[in-house]
Protein backbone atom coordinates (compact mmCIF):
# COMPACT_ATOMS: atom_id res chain seq x y z
CA UNK A 1 0.00 0.00 0.00
CA UNK A 2 1.13 3.19 -1.14
CA UNK A 3 0.32 6.88 -0.04
CA UNK A 4 1.04 10.40 -0.29
CA UNK A 5 1.70 12.26 3.01
CA UNK A 6 1.11 15.84 1.73
CA UNK A 7 2.41 19.19 4.25
CA UNK A 8 0.45 21.98 5.57
CA UNK A 9 1.34 25.80 5.51
CA UNK A 10 0.23 27.79 8.67
CA UNK A 11 -2.12 30.69 8.15
CA UNK A 12 -1.42 32.95 10.88
CA UNK A 13 -0.39 31.89 14.17
CA UNK A 14 -0.88 33.83 17.37
CA UNK A 15 1.09 32.75 20.63
CA UNK A 16 -1.50 33.87 23.57
CA UNK A 17 -0.29 32.59 27.07
CA UNK A 18 1.73 30.61 29.15
CA UNK A 19 0.02 27.58 30.26
CA UNK A 20 0.59 25.91 34.09
CA UNK A 21 1.64 22.85 31.91
CA UNK A 22 4.95 24.88 30.88
CA UNK A 23 3.67 25.09 27.02
CA UNK A 24 1.91 27.52 25.43
CA UNK A 25 -1.88 28.46 24.22
CA UNK A 26 -1.74 29.56 20.52
CA UNK A 27 -4.70 29.31 17.67
CA UNK A 28 -3.30 28.87 13.82
CA UNK A 29 -5.13 27.94 10.81
CA UNK A 30 -3.67 24.38 8.77
CA UNK A 31 -4.26 24.44 5.22
CA UNK A 32 -3.19 21.03 3.56
CA UNK A 33 -1.15 21.56 0.74
CA UNK A 34 -0.30 18.54 -2.33
CA UNK A 35 3.81 18.73 -1.58
CA UNK A 36 4.48 15.34 -0.13
CA UNK A 37 6.57 12.34 0.61
CA UNK A 38 5.76 9.01 -0.20
CA UNK A 39 5.32 6.16 1.84
CA UNK A 40 4.98 2.13 1.71
CA UNK A 41 3.93 -0.02 3.96
CA UNK A 42 3.56 -3.72 3.11
CA UNK A 43 2.83 -6.59 5.08
CA UNK A 44 6.32 -8.76 5.98
CA UNK A 45 6.34 -12.33 6.10
CA UNK A 46 10.09 -12.73 6.39
CA UNK A 47 10.52 -10.71 8.90
CA UNK A 48 13.50 -11.22 11.55
CA UNK A 49 11.09 -12.00 15.06
CA UNK A 50 13.28 -9.28 17.25
CA UNK A 51 12.10 -6.31 14.13
CA UNK A 52 8.24 -6.53 13.73
CA UNK A 53 8.98 -2.96 11.60
CA UNK A 54 11.62 -2.77 9.13
CA UNK A 55 11.66 0.83 8.20
CA UNK A 56 13.89 1.69 5.12
CA UNK A 57 13.99 5.10 3.80
CA UNK A 58 15.25 7.10 0.91
CA UNK A 59 15.27 10.76 -0.14
CA UNK A 60 16.62 13.68 2.48
CA UNK A 61 18.57 12.58 5.15
CA UNK A 62 16.42 12.07 8.31
CA UNK A 63 19.00 12.14 11.52
CA UNK A 64 18.25 10.51 14.98
CA UNK A 65 17.44 6.73 15.94
CA UNK A 66 15.32 5.17 13.72
CA UNK A 67 13.11 3.72 17.05
CA UNK A 68 12.47 7.60 17.52
CA UNK A 69 11.30 8.20 13.84
CA UNK A 70 7.08 8.98 14.34
CA UNK A 71 6.34 6.54 11.60
CA UNK A 72 8.05 3.61 13.21
CA UNK A 73 6.55 4.98 16.78
CA UNK A 74 3.46 5.02 14.57
CA UNK A 75 3.20 1.20 14.28
CA UNK A 76 4.30 0.32 17.78
CA UNK A 77 1.43 2.42 18.93
CA UNK A 78 -1.09 -0.08 17.19
CA UNK A 79 1.11 -2.84 17.51
CA UNK A 80 0.86 -2.40 21.56
CA UNK A 81 -2.90 -2.53 21.32
CA UNK A 82 -3.91 -5.02 18.20
CA UNK A 83 -0.43 -7.36 17.62
CA UNK A 84 0.14 -6.37 13.98
CA UNK A 85 1.68 -8.28 11.94
CA UNK A 86 5.49 -7.84 10.50
CA UNK A 87 5.66 -4.72 7.99
CA UNK A 88 8.30 -3.03 5.69
CA UNK A 89 8.21 0.14 5.47
CA UNK A 90 9.91 2.58 2.86
CA UNK A 91 9.88 6.57 3.41
CA UNK A 92 10.75 8.50 0.41
CA UNK A 93 11.21 11.98 2.25
CA UNK A 94 10.98 14.97 0.14
CA UNK A 95 9.56 17.35 2.77
CA UNK A 96 12.72 19.14 4.26
CA UNK A 97 12.22 18.83 7.78
CA UNK A 98 12.30 21.63 11.00
CA UNK A 99 10.20 23.56 8.22
CA UNK A 100 7.15 24.31 9.42
CA UNK A 101 5.60 22.18 6.95
CA UNK A 102 4.27 19.06 9.40
CA UNK A 103 6.11 16.42 7.42
CA UNK A 104 6.96 13.97 10.06
CA UNK A 105 3.49 14.20 11.51
CA UNK A 106 1.82 14.07 8.10
CA UNK A 107 4.77 10.77 7.87
CA UNK A 108 2.95 9.64 11.45
CA UNK A 109 -0.78 10.14 10.37
CA UNK A 110 -0.69 8.44 6.97
CA UNK A 111 0.89 5.17 8.45
CA UNK A 112 -1.82 5.29 11.21
CA UNK A 113 -4.56 5.37 7.91
CA UNK A 114 -2.53 2.64 6.31
CA UNK A 115 -1.98 0.36 9.10
CA UNK A 116 -5.84 0.76 9.72
CA UNK A 117 -6.81 -0.04 6.35
CA UNK A 118 -4.04 -2.47 5.96
CA UNK A 119 -5.13 -5.07 8.49
CA UNK A 120 -8.88 -4.04 9.11
CA UNK A 121 -8.78 -2.47 12.60
CA UNK A 122 -11.77 -0.67 11.58
CA UNK A 123 -10.72 2.50 13.44
CA UNK A 124 -13.40 5.11 12.81
CA UNK A 125 -12.03 8.76 12.33
CA UNK A 126 -11.80 9.87 15.89
CA UNK A 127 -10.39 6.52 17.26
CA UNK A 128 -7.30 7.44 14.80
CA UNK A 129 -7.52 10.94 15.98
CA UNK A 130 -6.78 10.67 19.39
CA UNK A 131 -3.70 7.80 18.86
CA UNK A 132 -2.23 10.63 16.79
CA UNK A 133 -2.33 13.00 19.37
CA UNK A 134 -0.75 10.77 21.31
CA UNK A 135 2.30 10.83 19.09
CA UNK A 136 2.69 14.75 18.24
CA UNK A 137 0.31 17.65 18.85
CA UNK A 138 -0.35 18.31 15.05
CA UNK A 139 -0.25 14.68 14.04
CA UNK A 140 -4.46 14.37 14.54
CA UNK A 141 -4.59 17.37 11.74
CA UNK A 142 -3.67 15.49 9.23
CA UNK A 143 -6.29 12.25 9.49
CA UNK A 144 -8.39 14.03 8.03
CA UNK A 145 -6.57 16.50 6.30
CA UNK A 146 -8.82 19.26 5.73
CA UNK A 147 -8.21 22.79 7.30
CA UNK A 148 -8.76 23.12 10.60
CA UNK A 149 -8.17 26.05 13.42
CA UNK A 150 -6.01 24.44 15.90
CA UNK A 151 -6.24 25.83 19.60
CA UNK A 152 -5.15 25.29 22.86
CA UNK A 153 -1.32 24.10 22.94
CA UNK A 154 -2.48 22.85 19.26
CA UNK A 155 -3.61 19.62 19.76
CA UNK A 156 -7.58 20.80 19.55
CA UNK A 157 -8.72 21.12 16.30
CA UNK A 158 -11.98 21.95 15.00
CA UNK A 159 -13.19 22.08 10.93
CA UNK A 160 -12.60 25.90 9.17
CA UNK A 161 -14.94 26.38 6.15
CA UNK A 162 -11.65 27.69 3.87
CA UNK A 163 -10.88 27.37 0.47
CA UNK A 164 -7.54 28.71 -1.57
CA UNK A 165 -8.68 27.72 -4.74
CA UNK A 166 -7.83 29.88 -7.45
CA UNK A 167 -4.77 30.90 -5.40
CA UNK A 168 -0.83 30.07 -6.57
CA UNK A 169 1.49 28.98 -4.22
CA UNK A 170 4.98 29.70 -4.10
CA UNK A 171 7.01 27.60 -1.07
CA UNK A 172 10.73 28.92 -0.32
CA UNK A 173 12.83 26.77 1.98
CA UNK A 174 17.01 27.86 2.17
CA UNK A 175 17.77 24.93 4.26
CA UNK A 176 18.16 26.96 7.58
CA UNK A 177 16.63 25.10 10.60
CA UNK A 178 15.04 27.52 13.04
CA UNK A 179 14.55 25.93 16.74
CA UNK A 180 10.78 25.82 17.85
CA UNK A 181 11.90 26.01 21.16
CA UNK A 182 13.23 29.37 21.07
CA UNK A 183 10.99 30.84 18.86
CA UNK A 184 8.64 30.14 21.66
CA UNK A 185 10.87 31.20 24.18
CA UNK A 186 11.32 34.44 22.59
CA UNK A 187 8.21 35.14 20.70
CA UNK A 188 5.99 38.03 22.48
CA UNK A 189 2.75 36.66 24.12
CA UNK A 190 -0.75 38.02 23.28
CA UNK A 191 -1.69 36.85 27.05
CA UNK A 192 -5.66 37.37 25.68
CA UNK A 193 -7.29 37.24 23.19
CA UNK A 194 -10.40 39.53 22.33
CA UNK A 195 -13.13 38.57 19.61
CA UNK A 196 -12.22 41.53 17.33
CA UNK A 197 -8.49 39.98 17.36
CA UNK A 198 -9.45 36.01 17.13
CA UNK A 199 -7.37 34.84 13.86
CA UNK A 200 -10.60 32.94 12.44
CA UNK A 201 -12.36 36.76 11.94
CA UNK A 202 -8.87 37.40 10.76
CA UNK A 203 -8.64 35.20 8.21
CA UNK A 204 -12.47 35.16 6.89
CA UNK A 205 -11.75 38.55 5.43
CA UNK A 206 -10.38 38.53 1.55
CA UNK A 207 -6.83 37.52 1.66
CA UNK A 208 -5.88 41.23 -0.12
CA UNK A 209 -6.56 42.23 3.54
CA UNK A 210 -4.32 39.50 5.07
CA UNK A 211 -1.01 41.35 4.73
CA UNK A 212 -1.53 43.84 7.29
CA UNK A 213 -3.84 41.51 9.99
CA UNK A 214 -3.28 37.65 9.37
CA UNK A 215 0.33 37.51 11.37
CA UNK A 216 2.36 35.03 12.28
CA UNK A 217 3.82 36.20 16.23
CA UNK A 218 7.00 33.72 15.86
CA UNK A 219 8.13 36.30 12.97
CA UNK A 220 9.21 38.52 15.41
CA UNK A 221 11.86 36.32 16.58
CA UNK A 222 12.88 34.10 14.49
CA UNK A 223 13.38 37.05 11.50
CA UNK A 224 15.67 38.51 14.57
CA UNK A 225 18.12 35.46 14.60
CA UNK A 226 17.60 34.04 10.51
CA UNK A 227 17.69 37.39 9.02
CA UNK A 228 17.39 35.60 5.41
CA UNK A 229 13.65 34.63 6.43
CA UNK A 230 12.42 38.33 6.67
CA UNK A 231 14.70 38.87 3.23
CA UNK A 232 12.76 35.64 1.54
CA UNK A 233 9.22 37.38 2.51
CA UNK A 234 9.92 40.46 1.10
CA UNK A 235 11.34 38.94 -1.83
CA UNK A 236 7.97 37.25 -2.56
CA UNK A 237 5.77 40.39 -1.91
CA UNK A 238 8.63 42.01 -4.58
CA UNK A 239 7.40 39.15 -6.99
CA UNK A 240 3.77 40.23 -6.71
CA UNK A 241 2.61 37.92 -4.12
CA UNK A 242 -0.50 39.11 -2.21
CA UNK A 243 0.02 37.74 0.97
CA UNK A 244 3.56 35.93 2.36
CA UNK A 245 4.22 34.53 5.76
CA UNK A 246 6.34 31.92 7.57
CA UNK A 247 4.58 28.42 8.15
CA UNK A 248 4.94 27.42 11.86
CA UNK A 249 8.21 28.13 13.71
CA UNK A 250 9.81 28.18 10.51
CA UNK A 251 11.95 27.59 8.55
CA UNK A 252 9.85 28.11 5.33
CA UNK A 253 8.16 30.98 4.09
CA UNK A 254 5.44 31.02 1.71
CA UNK A 255 3.72 33.26 -1.08
CA UNK A 256 0.28 33.37 -2.12
CA UNK A 257 -0.76 34.96 -5.67
CA UNK A 258 -3.53 35.62 -7.68
CA UNK A 259 -1.39 34.04 -10.95
CA UNK A 260 1.69 32.29 -11.96
CA UNK A 261 4.59 34.61 -10.93
CA UNK A 262 7.70 35.17 -13.48
CA UNK A 263 9.94 34.13 -10.41
CA UNK A 264 13.60 36.06 -10.55
CA UNK A 265 16.39 37.27 -7.89
CA UNK A 266 18.62 35.32 -5.46
CA UNK A 267 15.97 33.30 -3.89
CA UNK A 268 14.48 31.30 -6.99
CA UNK A 269 16.92 28.78 -5.98
CA UNK A 270 15.93 27.99 -3.04
CA UNK A 271 11.53 26.99 -4.57
CA UNK A 272 10.90 23.78 -3.25
CA UNK A 273 7.14 23.42 -3.77
CA UNK A 274 4.85 25.63 -6.75
CA UNK A 275 1.62 24.60 -7.89
CA UNK A 276 -1.93 25.98 -8.01
CA UNK A 277 -4.19 25.24 -4.35
CA UNK A 278 -6.85 23.30 -4.28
Amino acid sequence: MISYPNAKINLGLHVINKRDDGFHNIETVFYPINFSDMLECIENKAYAKNNKCVFVQHGLHISGNIDTNLVVRAYKLLDKEFDLPPVLVHLNKLLPMGAGLGGGSSDAAYMLKMLNELFDLNLDTTSLESRAAVLGSDCSFFIQNKPAYLFGKGHELQPFDLSLKGNYLVLVNTGVHSNTAMAYKHAKRREVIKAHQSLKKHILQPIVLWKDMVVNDFELSVFESLPELKEVKNWLYKQGAVYASMSGSGASIYGLFDEVPKLTGPWTKDVVYQDWLI
